[in-house]
């Protein structure tokens, strides 16, 4: 989400940090939309107030100006597609922000009033506390002398001078009188007429003990009355004199809270807004609402700083702390900042991801009874898919929970980039943190050298404010003087590099191997890389005491900053790097034997100094844990690195490297990559041909368990291939392997599902037979699977397939591990159920599949329950919302590797909207020979034979827009042959047993064709079934659609409702 600030200069910032807005005139065209508030701004107003004389083209210089800023604040927009921040509307432009610190500002400090009345002070003192803090300067501080934003922004200046007074009541009334003085100081300084904060101050005054001090202000106030305006001070300032004088009892106020407990280590200094924007996260979550909080900034910005800051504060208020850090090099697993709640779990990868989730759940559960609880995720940039999905489902979750992330938003992965996009439905708090100011530059200089005479002028312009770089120039300027300052290049890696050329030549040494180590660092297995237990010592102590380390236990030590193990790691030769990793393999599997992911990722960064075949070994083990973990991406990973390695082998065994295919044909295939899985799977089964094996070939072939819900093949020759493999597995397999035949034949019927003949039809029920003899539920559930890719044969076979649908969902609720073939049950049946005009019970099902693809992390679902959904307002004749949810759901279909399903498909969904009316030709991909002839008819063109439509999802859709074809060119073979093939499906919709497109009952297309070939008894029976099937559906277009089609049929005389 773009933030708007004008509490100061103009800025806009994402998540990924500020935005760039161009020149003075780009910015002012933002500022003026802005003050409008979201109202439109008349292009010739903008005119006016950009120029005062205004230039020949100056409109087509705001439109440049509009573009521009369009580019900025929406960089992902495609192409000609509508702006939807800053919008075109006539006759000018305006602004749909919807983050404005100036609107923030505005509902707080309104807010505060509420809650000082209701006797909440310290809620409304940081709540105000935080909001002020958010000013940066003069509102709209470059536009102030414009007529068109003075008046916005002296009411916003107004309203701080309120804010500052409320929040001065707040703390005095909080027993925080003292913090109030120097804002009070300011107050009247600026506002000296306001007797308001006249009162205030002498009231802060009197409760820190300073009762001179506080007679003393009254008496200056009564002086600049008498003196400017000539009036003596009003009631409340006589009254509160009176009483300090009489040291009246109601002016004591209540007793201060004790000082909060501040982090250990390097001082804090600054981050007073952002820390109070977190205390109000806090709050809210403390109040029984997750709240999620995402920290970004540059490197050494000092996220993790903040981050500990504020658990230092929660923990001194009995909130429980969790801290997981994302490990920047390999050789953790997957999910590995989660295990403190004990998230390592093994089984099948879909419901292993489940159960994983439920056990943090339910362990953060436990946590949340006793109070609420803090949990930090250091480094986002940096962790893995599993980690990143765990974090977004707690935000949606319930309970006291305070979920704070951290990244680097320099280095945001794609997958942080689709987490926040899933997490912005929580609508988190963001914080970037930028520089240091100058005088908190100061303050920590001072701290850090115990010195008042500190450079912090320098030292901030060459740092820019960046808290790890300013403590890396004091330690350089305490030890080399001012001169270090301006000699060392710029660059806070420079300043590292520089500071450690002065530690001894073997400490250096001893820290880049501890780089290799990675950011957590194994004393022992540092002794044993260096061979000197006591020099290894000694180069601790000094990288200790330079601060580049942190030491964890007697045995584990730390790199104090990232920065600091990055800038070694990559001082590190190449040449040597590799030999060092494959010396940390050996010491780590003499040390840790067991610790296979660290021993893997050593040996994989070693390349080719590491002997092929223990790196193949390694890594598959790595791999196997990683499949038993649920960490499907990071199988994916090594089980590819198994490949490579074994190809390196002088004698690769061909029997390994097909298990390390396998192995990565079933991770990709969790993690959704099916075209590439199908590839991998098509080359392991001509290798396990090749070896002459006929039980190794068959269970290569039948070991791909991913469900077929479509009817389509992806990859046609690919299908072939594989069905032509199964069927010579089949005749070289030996009898008495019921479970291996099983596989191959359910092979044979869903790679041939979109075949004209019968074998795939047959193989689906010998498997399924073979499968209810044997009482294996997996083996029944791919033969059901199989079974209902061939129930397409002709129209009107949707009661079989609800069968189908119900006998999965049964048996998955029945036996573990079939997770997948529930959600494939589900959506059998939202398709069934919406062809046989069951809205209600279509709308259950996909209820039930969004729910399963919650909680298993099954996103494909989401695909086709979108169909549904836009299906769905298309049956109850909203046809604008249909549109628009078509195209929402076309474009997650991008990019699932489902190319059959997606070809040409939006086009013929928007068609069957208004069909037989035809919008402008289009790509309508495999689709065309039935769509494009309804485009024809409608320029006046000649239309081409229109071929039967194939077998498949889709068969009753096409069969329908034939028979409008075949009706509008008096096609009477071609309207006989559809009348019989639609025939059986008279009491269904029309291509919603595709579960995406629909053209209404197919009994209206039967009476069109019954009364285009002559015969009106059949039509008018055909119109009423369709107004029974409509009224079902709940489609009163379709229905009115029926009765005027059923009255046309009647007699002139006898045409009633």
């Amino acid at each position: 989400m773009l933030h708007f600030g004008v509490l100061g200069p103009l800025e806009v910032t994402d998540e990924r940090g500020p935005v760039g807005l161009k020149g003075p005139r780009h910015r002012a065209v933002l500022a003026r939309l802005l003050v409008a508030r979201g109202r439109v701004v008349p292009v010739t107003w903008l005119i006016d107030d950009l120029w005062d004389d205004a230039p020949e083209g100056a409109l087509g210089a705001v439109q440049t100006f509009v573009g521009a800023l369009r580019k900025a604040l929406e960089p992902d927009r495609p192409p000609r597609t509508p702006s939807k921040l800053l919008v075109t509307a006539p006759p000018g432009y305006a602004l749909h922000a919807e983050s404005v610190d100036a609107w923030r500002f505005e509902a707080a400090v309104a807010e505060s009033g509420g809650l000082l009345a209701a006797g909440k002070a310290e809620q409304a003192r940081v709540l105000l506390d935080d909001v002020l803090g958010r000013w940066r300067g003069p509102a709209y501080a470059e536009f102030a002398d414009q007529d068109w934003a003075r008046g916005e922004a002296s009411r916003l200046d107004e309203l701080r001078v309120l804010a500052v007074a409320r929040r001065t009541e707040a703390a005095l009334a909080s027993g925080r009188a003292a913090e109030s003085v120097p804002d009070l100081e300011a107050q009247v300084g600026s506002h000296p007429l306001r007797e308001d904060g006249w009162r205030l101050l002498a009231l802060a005054l009197y409760r820190t003990g300073r009762q001179g001090d506080a007679l003393a202000t009254l008496r200056r106030a009564r002086e600049v009355l008498r003196t400017e305006l000539g009036v003596d001070p009003g009631e409340g300032l006589r009254r509160l004199e009176a009483d300090i004088l009489d040291q009246a009892p109601d002016l004591a106020g209540p007793v201060p809270p004790a000082p909060a407990v501040g982090p250990v280590g390097h001082p804090f200094v600054g981050r007073t807004a952002e820390l109070a924007e977190l205390e109000h996260a806090a709050a809210v979550a403390a109040a029984g609402r997750p709240r999620l909080a995402l920290l970004s900034g540059a490197a050494g910005a000092g996220k993790t700083a903040l981050a500990r800051a504020l658990a230092d504060r929660l923990a001194a208020r009995g909130w429980t702390t969790e801290w997981g850090a994302c490990p920047e090099s390999g050789g953790a697993p997957e999910a590995w900042p989660w295990t403190w709640a004990g998230a390592a779990v093994d089984g099948d990868p879909v419901e292993a991801r489940f159960r994983r989730r439920r056990e943090v759940a339910a362990h953060l559960a436990g946590l949340t009874a006793t109070g609420p609880v803090l949990l930090v995720f250091d480094d986002l940039h940096w962790a893995d898919e599993e980690t990143l999905a765990l974090l977004t489902a707690l935000a949606t979750g319930t309970g006291p929970v305070l979920l704070v992330g951290t990244y680097r938003s320099t280095e945001i992965s794609a997958g942080l980039t689709e987490a926040l996009g899933r997490a912005a439905r929580t609508e988190p708090t963001r914080i970037y943190l930028g520089g240091l100011t100058e005088d908190e530059v100061g303050e920590v200089v001072r701290a850090l050298a115990f010195r008042e005479d500190v450079p912090a002028r320098v030292i901030h312009a060459r740092s820019g404010g960046n808290p790890f770089f300013v403590r890396e120039l004091t330690r350089l300027w305490e030890a080399e003087g001012d001169a270090a300052l301006r000699t060392v290049p710029t660059g806070v890696r420079d300043v590292i590099r520089h500071r450690l050329a002065r530690l001894p030549a073997a400490a250096r040494t001893h820290l880049r191997l501890a780089a290799v180590l990675g950011q957590d660092v194994d004393l022992d297995v540092l002794i044993a890389l260096a061979g000197d237990e006591e020099r290894v010592l000694d180069s601790v102590e000094s990288a200790l005491l330079a601060g580049f380390l942190v030491e964890e236990d007697a045995d584990r030590l730390r790199f104090a900053h990232g920065l600091v193990h990055e800038a070694l790691y990559d001082d590190i030769t190449r040449a040597r790097r590799v030999r060092w990793h494959a010396a940390a393999a050996g010491a780590v599997e003499a040390r840790r034997p067991d610790d296979v992911e660290a021993i893997a990722h050593h040996l994989l960064r070693a390349g080719t100094r590491a002997d092929a075949s223990r790196t193949a070994h390694y890594a598959r083990a790595a791999a196997e844990r990683a499949e038993r973990r649920a960490a499907a991406h990071e199988a994916v990973v090594l089980w590819r690195a198994t490949v490579e390695a074994l190809d390196r082998t002088a004698n690769p065994d061909p029997r390994a490297r097909l298990a390390a295919v396998m192995g990565l044909v079933r991770a990709l295939a969790v993690t959704g990559d099916l075209a590439l899985a199908r590839s991998h799977r098509a080359d392991a089964v001509t290798a396990a041909e090749a070896l002459g094996d006929p039980l190794l070939t068959a269970s290569v072939i039948g070991s791909f368990d991913v469900p077929a819900l479509w009817t389509a093949n992806d990859d046609e020759p690919l299908s072939a291939r594989l069905a032509a493999a199964a069927e010579r597995a089949l005749l070289a397999l030996p009898a008495g392997h019921g479970a291996a035949r099983a596989r191959l034949l359910i092979t044979i019927a869903v790679e041939r599902r979109a075949d004209t003949g019968t074998r795939g039809g047959e193989a689906a029920r010998e498997a399924e037979a073979i499968a209810r003899g044997l009482g294996d539920p997996t083996l029944l559930a791919f033969a059901l699977n199989g079974r209902f890719l061939h129930t397409f044969h002709r129209a009107g076979l949707a009661p079989e397939r609800a069968a189908i649908g119900a006998e999965l969902v049964d048996l998955a609720t029945r036996h573990q591990g079939l997770v997948t073939f529930e959600v494939l049950g589900h959506l059998i049946l939202v398709q069934a159920r919406a062809a046989l005009a069951d809205l209600a019970a279509a709308d259950r099902h996909a209820t039930a599949a969004d729910g399963l693809a919650e909680r298993y992390d099954l996103p494909v679902v989401g695909v086709f329950t979108d169909w549904y959904a836009a299906l769905r307002l298309a049956v109850t004749g909203r046809v604008a919302e249909a549109r628009t949810a078509y195209r929402a759901a076309a474009a997650r279909l991008t990019g699932t590797g489902m190319s059959g399903l997606e070809n040409g498909i939006l086009p013929l969904a928007l068609l069957c909207l208004t069909a037989p009316d035809a919008p402008a030709d289009a790509d309508w991909g495999p689709h065309e020979p039935w769509a494009r002839p309804l485009v024809l008819l409608g320029r006046g063109d000649a239309v081409p034979a229109v071929p039967d439509p194939p077998r498949d999802l889709l068969f009753e859709a096409r069969s329908c827009l034939h028979a409008m074809v075949a009706v509008r060119t008096g096609d009477r073979t071609a309207m006989r042959r559809l009348h019989a093939a639609l025939l059986p499906a008279a009491d269904e919709v029309a291509g919603a047993g595709s579960g995406l497109v629909a053209l209404g009952p197919t009994a209206l297309h039967l009476g069109d064709l019954a009364a285009a070939l002559g015969r009106p008894g059949e039509a008018e029976e055909h119109y009423r079934r369709a107004v029974v099937v409509a009224d079902r559906a709940g489609a009163p277009h379709w229905a009115a659609a029926a009765r005027q089609r059923l009255r046309a049929t009647r007699p002139a005389g006898d045409r009633g409702p």
